[in-house]
């Protein structure tokens, strides 16, 4: 694997780079840096957790002028998670080359961004509706930019962001260079990348396992009344530094933190509902260790990254393999280890099995923990707290104290009665939460590019999503169709837009 010191980057951005604590390419990195110094148009196709990022934000931070004042890059992003993700590392990778970069995303005051633009940004990060929004009102202008990229490309289609992709793409300069990202290559984004790429090279990193090699993953078979239950179990055994547990609906997450929280854990919840404020105050927490187990929604499941997360546990099956790959992704970053633990009930093994080939990879069954198992896991981090107090050695004002104690009580009495204070009681109160229908399974049938189809024969992008990008929802029954306008919505995630219009979408989707 190359170093970046092999690559032809500058020393501002070398010495970033490792003050980040990077020092050898990631494979997508490796292969595209040198073609895009270059001034290539290039396609990058690879999943997330690879080093996209770096792929792009090298050349483009590299070809930055920092004596000029205009904007000279822009970078599309799907989500304002995502947005805010690759401009923090943007900003970090040209900090001593004196880079600019400045987010742009929906839920954010207009007034304050546009404050922000004043400041004279080198690079817009933005999602695709806010940024046509400032385009539109002449707040942003591309008639300088000469470098562009599309992050994420197939869910930006997927969430119907395509045309105003496309909008964007055509206020740019004709003489630019453009780099395009996707983990998947649907015939829309190839036609995308066919009438704003030139003569683009494509850099393809496929490997064997779809998902990262250093996630050990499980899945549990067991009814959904267990649920909980069980997961308190593994929550005791696995005794996980930061958590994420993913659930299906905004109701989930709401009823499971506030049930994790009830029975003594440190958890907070994430989803769509929550303004940005709140957001940014429970990804804070979490990413500081303040909150141990962040529960969340699909919505969170691009874009967010927190180094140390050990354990990913989808408390519901994800709704497509695709959204498995992204969940687990959140853990094994940077190439450490991992876990993931799906929970399927009986009706749903099948779409464990539908996620096992498009992994390519055998997801074993795991038994459920039993309450002994449980309980000395509890013991076990009773012992490393108690442990811990004593390394730190700030108990001195307690030696009086505990000479009197030793004087009344049997030593080992006391070191158990201390263990037991500074465990927490895996028993609590009975919790019911609102049980959630099982996922219907879709038939699939190999078809052109990987697509699936419906009952009807009618050929879909990806499982389930339509072939054109259009949000057309059926029921299982070929029934109503839910064509919705995305005027004043288009930079919220489409879980997120379905998150707040219940009973208006099918059980599967958040809402």
């Amino acid at each position: 694997m190359a170093t970046f010191q092999e690559l032809p980057i500058s020393s501002e951005i070398e010495r970033a780079l490792k003050d980040m604590g990077f020092e050898e390419a990631t494979p997508i990195q490796a292969q595209t840096i040198p073609f895009a110094m270059e001034g290539r148009d290039l396609i990058g196709q690879a999943q997330t957790g690879t080093g996209k990022t770096a792929a792009f934000g090298v050349p483009l931070l590299e070809k930055v002028d920092t004596r000029n004042p205009n904007i000279q890059a822009i970078v599309l992003a799907p989500t304002r998670e995502l947005a805010m993700q690759v401009a923090e590392e943007l900003n970090r990778i040209g900090v001593h080359k004196g880079v600019h970069v400045l987010p742009v995303y929906g839920g954010q005051d207009m007034a304050r961004q546009i404050r922000a633009i004043r400041n004279r940004p080198h690079v817009v990060v933005g999602t695709p509706g806010r940024m046509l929004d400032h385009i539109r009102r002449k707040t942003i202008r591309l008639d300088k930019v000469s470098f562009a990229v599309l992050d994420e490309a197939d869910e930006m289609l997927n969430m119907g962001f395509i045309d105003d992709v496309r909008s964007i793409l055509a206020e740019l300069p004709s003489i630019r260079q453009t780099m395009l990202f996707s983990a998947t290559m649907p015939n829309a984004i190839r036609q995308l990348a066919d009438s704003f790429l030139t003569e683009p090279i494509t850099v393809s990193i496929t490997p064997k396992e779809v998902t990262v090699p250093q996630i050990e993953q499980h899945y549990i078979e067991l009814p959904e009344r267990q649920k909980f239950d069980v997961l308190c179990r593994l929550l005791d055994t696995e005794a996980p530094e930061l958590s994420i547990i993913f659930g299906r609906t905004k109701r989930r997450v709401d009823e499971l933190s506030d049930a994790l929280i009830k029975r003594g854990y440190s958890a907070d919840g994430l989803h769509g509902d929550l303004s940005q404020k709140q957001r940014d105050m429970v990804m804070a927490k979490f990413r500081e260790g303040a909150v141990e187990l962040l529960v969340a929604t699909d919505v969170a499941a691009r874009g967010l990254d927190v180094s140390g997360v050990t354990h990913v546990f989808n408390f519901d099956v994800p709704q497509d393999p695709e959204s498995y790959v992204h969940r687990i992704g959140r853990t094994g970053r940077a190439g450490r280890e991992g876990m993931s633990i799906t929970f399927v009930t009986p009706r749903e093994v099948q779409q464990i099995h539908i996620i096992e080939r498009v992994a390519k990879r055998k997801i074993p069954k795991m038994p459920i923990p039993t309450l002994t198992e449980a309980f000395e896991g509890v013991q076990r981090a009773a012992v490393e707290k108690l442990m811990s107090i004593v390394q730190e050695g700030s108990f001195s004002d307690y030696h009086k104290v505990a000479e009197q104690l030793l004087e009344d009580n049997d030593s080992v009495t006391l070191v158990a009665a201390s263990l037991k204070l500074v465990a927490r009681e895996s028993a609590g109160p009975m919790i019911e939460l609102t049980e959630e229908k099982s996922i219907r399974v879709k038939r699939m049938v190999q078809g052109d590019r990987g697509r699936s189809h419906n009952d009807s024969g009618r050929p879909k992008g990806g499982y389930g999503r339509p072939a054109t990008g259009r949000h057309d929802n059926r029921t299982s029954g070929g029934g109503r169709r839910n064509d919705y306008a995305r005027d004043n919505r288009r930079d919220k995630p489409l879980a997120e837009q379905r998150e707040k219009r219940p009973g208006k979408w099918d059980n599967n989707f958040n809402r």
